[in-house]
């Protein structure tokens, strides 16, 4: 038992010692979009709707195609695991490759159907035609997001987040400074707000995967990982690499459509409340990235104890994950439910808006923990070898549970509605994925 508590408290002392980093560079993430929101919203509450709208579209592509990069750092992280250093530098150019090819198609794709999808869903007038140019320059900022995205996978698995994390918030230091002076000038020359911030965000993300790609490249051991070195053929590996990928890229595209589902849902209902249901989104996307990074961190984990073979490292490094995001997020709900009147009248101070807002934040709170679990157990689940059936949960759960609850309680009770079918998903979604895990990992080799 003294055996098992004291690598229990090792597998703790490494995820924490992964995770802190990662947490705070996915809450950069989002940070750049709630500077944006926070910018616009103080200018007008319509032009926050107009953000809202464009980011909508925009992040049903982008965070699919996050999750379709998901094995650049599982590959990384199991290679390490089975001693193969050498190779790694292959899965980081194959990861950069594919992500140039995701940015370019996400690019075409957003701004040819993008806008046109917009006003086919039925929002309120002057709504779809106001979101349509901030949702093309954030299509245009796609290729340089997702190359950041693939090295920072790929350094977070060599256990280096930390330079991530400083270009990240370096990158959220550019996207203030550019937000503050283009919103005003812009909207002066008659561009809206919404629009002048997304440029804002085109070129911080720009710098971003500018800097990180550099740091790669100047690593003093890079080319013994092979990051020089053209990778030899092994369709294998590359299989491997882009089947995670598929299994991460549909989750996510299943939960963030999902939600962008929702966020058509309030715009049917009107501006204040679709500004109202951006606020909660928002915020609650914020506290997302805690876990979201306790997840990348667990799946490395995972992923380097898969590697080694070793079934019952597997199932603690999955398992202490669970606990902490369990933990944390719960911390942040119990922070964020007194304050949820303050967070809301940082977006605007229009009372109309906030009278909608504020209650909604309080309420959402409640999903807080659950899909905290949910989103840790299933990249461990993936970094342990289970591919689709995390992806399978997820589309019962958002889906076939969230999308048509939401629906119908938003038509009989506003955002609050939308706030209550988010719950009932996200509880149902960590049940299942987190036996999931259970079952997967007591199914492998188990050593240690």
């Amino acid at each position: 038992m003294f055996a098992l508590n004291t690598q229990t408290r090792a597998s703790l002392k490494d995820l924490l010692h992964l995770a802190w980093p990662v947490v705070l560079a996915r809450v950069g993430i989002m940070t750049m979009g709630l500077t944006d929101a926070i910018v616009v919203g103080n200018f007008a509450s319509r032009e926050l709707a107009f953000h809202s709208l464009a980011w909508a579209p925009h992040s049903i592509i982008v965070v699919t195609a996050v999750g379709l990069l998901f094995g650049v750092q599982v590959m990384t992280a199991r290679m390490l695991g089975e001693g193969r250093r050498e190779e790694v530098g292959a899965v980081l150019r194959r990861g950069l490759a594919y992500a140039l090819q995701l940015g370019v198609a996400a690019c075409i794709a957003l701004i040819f159907v993008g806008p046109w999808a917009l006003r086919q869903i039925n929002l309120e007038a002057g709504l779809a035609e106001g979101a349509g140019p901030a949702l093309i320059v954030l299509a245009l900022s796609m290729p340089a997001y997702l190359v950041s995205v693939a090295a920072q996978f790929f350094l977070e698995a060599l256990g280096r987040p930390k330079p991530g994390m400083v270009a990240m918030w370096v990158a959220n230091g550019v996207n203030l400074a550019l937000n503050l002076l283009l919103v005003p000038d812009l909207l002066g020359l008659g561009v809206d707000g919404a629009t002048a911030s997304c440029w804002a965000t085109f070129w911080a993300r720009a710098a971003l995967a500018v800097f990180l790609v550099v740091y790669i490249v100047r690593l003093p051991e890079a080319r013994a990982l092979g990051v020089f070195n053209r990778p030899r053929p092994d369709p294998a590996a590359a299989r491997e690499q882009r089947k995670i990928g598929y299994g991460g890229g549909s989750s996510y595209f299943i939960e963030v459509a999902a939600f962008a589902a929702m966020t058509f849902f309030a715009g049917q209902l009107g501006a204040n409340e679709t500004a109202a249901w951006a606020i909660v989104l928002n915020v609650s996307a914020i506290v997302f990235m805690v876990p979201m990074g306790l997840s990348s961190a667990t799946a490395v984990l995972v992923g380097r104890a898969h590697g080694a073979g070793d079934g019952r490292g597997v199932l603690r490094a999955g398992l202490v994950g669970v606990g902490v995001v369990t933990a944390l997020t719960l911390m942040v709900a119990l922070i964020v439910w007194p304050t949820a009147y303050v967070m809301a009248g940082a977006y605007s101070r229009d009372p109309a808006l906030l009278a909608i807002a504020a209650p909604a934040l309080v309420l959402a709170t409640l999903f807080f923990v659950a899909d905290g679990i949910q989103v840790v157990a299933a990249q461990a689940n993936r970094a342990a070898g289970d591919v689709w059936w995390p992806t399978i949960m997820h589309f019962v759960a958002y889906s076939l549970i969230m999308m048509p609850l939401g629906w119908w309680f938003a038509h009989e009770i506003g955002v609050n509605g939308l706030v209550w079918a988010v719950i009932i998903a996200s509880l149902v979604s960590s049940v299942l994925l987190t036996g999931r895990f259970v079952r997967v990992a007591r199914r492998l080799p188990q050593q240690g």
